[in-house]
């Protein structure tokens, strides 16, 4: 039985003060739940979620790492800097690293594998646009992104990823997924990890990245390959959090 995840992507959100209100509150209505939970927030405030929730049951993580161990790149992060925070969890290849940082299926490939090293948790987002839905390539487009990772990875790495699927058309556009049809392209994804690795591939989570609501949370988790959230902005509110927290129970 995969335990549920709810992970919170603060994009570029908070500050120090918004940040300490919104964590404390967020760690004192966990409360006695089933599910897994953690924030990735923006660089700057990893230290912050090192203090404030060493010893607490919310993890934390970053938003994108480099693939290089170190050197002249301005404004990059390496994997080694985020050990340094003890991040549990990097997101990579999200929606909008890829359309507004350009991106490639071979850079979240070899940014999954630097993360693997670390031994931080490489949540691995995939998703397709609405000309790609509309033209009936969804299967195609994730399974592109997914396999340009899996091809990098040995079998045994398969059972230490979790994935997003981010229906990029859904995100903010009025248009919505079901629950159906998100646990349609949630099944096409677990094939193609078992094709990899069948064992490891009914044990990795994998997370809806489409505008999860406190309202469709517990719907859409309860679809048998849909296993928690990747949630943006109702991660910035407290009750909304804890409600698809809890929703996951």
């Amino acid at each position: 039985m995969r335990r549920k995840l709810v992970v919170g992507n603060w994009k570029m959100n908070g500050s120090r003060t918004s940040n300490a209100v919104l964590l404390s509150e967020i760690v004192a209505g966990l409360g006695a739940t089933g599910a897994a939970s953690a924030v990735c927030v923006p660089a700057p405030y990893l230290a912050q979620c090192q203090t404030q929730l060493t010893g607490s049951s919310l993890a934390w993580g970053a938003q994108d790492v480099s693939v290089h161990a170190s050197g002249a790149y301005t404004g990059e992060v390496s994997v080694a800097m985020l050990q340094d925070f003890a991040c549990n969890y990097v997101i990579l290849g999200h929606s909008e690293r890829r359309a507004y940082h350009g991106e490639t299926d071979a850079q979240v490939a070899a940014k999954t594998v630097a993360a693997l090293a670390a031994g931080i948790t490489p949540i691995v987002c995939i998703g397709e646009h609405l000309d790609e839905r509309e033209a009936g390539q969804t299967d195609a487009v994730v399974a592109k992104q997914l396999n340009a990772v899996l091809a990098v990875l040995s079998e045994a790495d398969v059972a230490k990823l979790v994935l997003a699927y981010e229906p990029v058309w859904a995100i903010g556009t009025g248009k919505t997924a079901t629950p159906q049809m998100a646990q349609e392209v949630h099944q096409v994804l677990r094939g193609h990890l078992a094709a990899k690795n069948a064992v490891a591939a009914a044990g990795v989570q994998i997370l809806y990245g489409g505008s999860m609501k406190p309202e469709n949370a517990k719907e859409l988790m309860a679809m048998p390959d849909i296993d928690g959230g990747l949630i943006g902005g109702a991660a910035l509110k407290a009750a909304d959090f804890l409600a698809i927290i809890h929703a996951a129970d």
